[in-house]
Parts: C-alpha cells; structure tokens; sequence
C-alpha cells in the first residue's frame, strides 16, 4: 500500500514537473495543456481503478459517503478529460483547461503525500494542514475550470452534434450531447456543496483535534 501511494503522488508529480518545464520553454502559461496530455490521460483514467479498489474494501458492508462523494469527483475529473477536452480539441487552449488541471495536481500530490507519511506514521504538521486548507481554495477553482470548459464546449458540441442520436432509427431512441453537457453542469450545484462542506467539517474536527493535542504537550 506505501508503495502505491507513493507512486500515485508521484505521478501527478510528474504532471506538475511537465507543465513547470513547459511554461519555462515557452515563457507562456497558455496552451500548457498538451505539454501533460498523455501522462494526464493515462493516469486520470488510471484513478478509476484505484477508486474502485476503494471502494470495494468496504464492500459489502456501507460505503462511506465521503468515498462515494470522492468517487464522484474521480467519475467526473474522467468525463472532463476524455468526453470534454479530449473529443472537443477547440477548449484544449482554453486557459480554464489548465486551471483545472493545475487544481486536480497540486490537490493530488497534497493528498497521496498525506497518505503516504499516514502509513509512516510520520505525518508532518504542514501536510497535514495543507491538505485540510488549500482545498478551501483549490476545490473551487478546479470546479471553476471544469465548468468553464464545458460552457467553452457547448457551441462546438452543438454545431458538430457530437455525440448526439437523433430519430428516426432502428433504435427509436434519440440522444442529445449538448443537453446531457448541460445537465452536467447542473448536477455540481448539489455534489460540490456535499464534497466542499464535508471538507471544512474534517478540517474543524482533524486540526482543532491536533491543536488540543499540542497544547496538552
């Protein structure tokens, strides 16, 4: 277990070290996004496994909510890496793209590095704090990005009818990409308030708990 933490953190390393060189090259912050395509891609995609293996530990007794909450968020971090950015290439120079991204890196390489000294029983104060503090700032902006991008999508998705099936067919069905896009956009007004709230109350309970720990030192 160490050792997958340890190299879940330092794939997302690996993205944070890709779009560094990038910037530095090109001396510009836009268009980053295809300097971390590929290592994105693999290892976003890569994360549906790992939730599914955590998932499956608790089973079959009750999920946690805050599992299923995180499963959600890895779900749609897959949907807007392959479904949005991937099949629609005119948001891919979107700045909103790399504000996601860089949200989704820095929260990860936080998070993986949280675990790994856990299970050291070695956990420094300042990773532990920073993983119960930047996400106030850096869950929005990754939900920012990510709406961003898929309000950026739409007159493409419209225009192309990508995705879409329209009547009649054999199937008698009929499918409508640009409206399901929409609907997506809807569905963070309830998932993120859950996943954002349920944050600031782990942050209350995991660093007042460690502050009391301290002062009875």
């Amino acid at each position: 277990v160490l050792i997958l933490d340890f190299f879940l953190s330092f794939r997302w390393l690996v993205i944070a070290v890709g779009l560094v060189r990038a910037y530095l090259a090109k001396g510009s912050y836009h268009s980053l996004y295809y300097s971390i395509e590929k290592p994105l891609k693999f290892f976003q995609t890569g994360a549906l496994l790992e939730e599914y293996l955590l998932i499956a530990k608790y089973l079959p007794g009750i999920v946690p909510s805050s599992v299923v909450l995180t499963a959600f968020q890895v779900m749609s971090r897959v949907f807007l890496t392959w479904a949005v950015t991937h099949s629609v290439k005119e948001v891919q120079t979107e700045d909103s793209v790399l504000l996601f991204v860089v949200a989704w890196t820095i929260t990860e390489i936080i998070r993986y590095s949280f675990y790994t000294f856990s299970l050291l029983n070695h956990l420094p104060y300042l990773i532990k704090w920073a993983r119960y503090t930047l996400f106030i700032v850096l869950y929005p902006m990754g939900v920012s990005g990510e709406l961003l991008t898929i309000y950026a999508a739409l007159p493409f998705v419209r225009q192309s009818g990508l995705y879409s099936i329209s009547l009649p067919n054999k199937y008698n069905f009929s499918f409508d990409y640009y409206t399901f896009l929409i609907l997506v956009m809807i569905s963070y007004i309830p998932i993120f308030p859950q996943l954002y709230f349920h944050m600031l109350h782990q942050r209350r309970k995991v660093l007042s708990h460690t502050e009391e720990y301290k002062k009875s030192e």
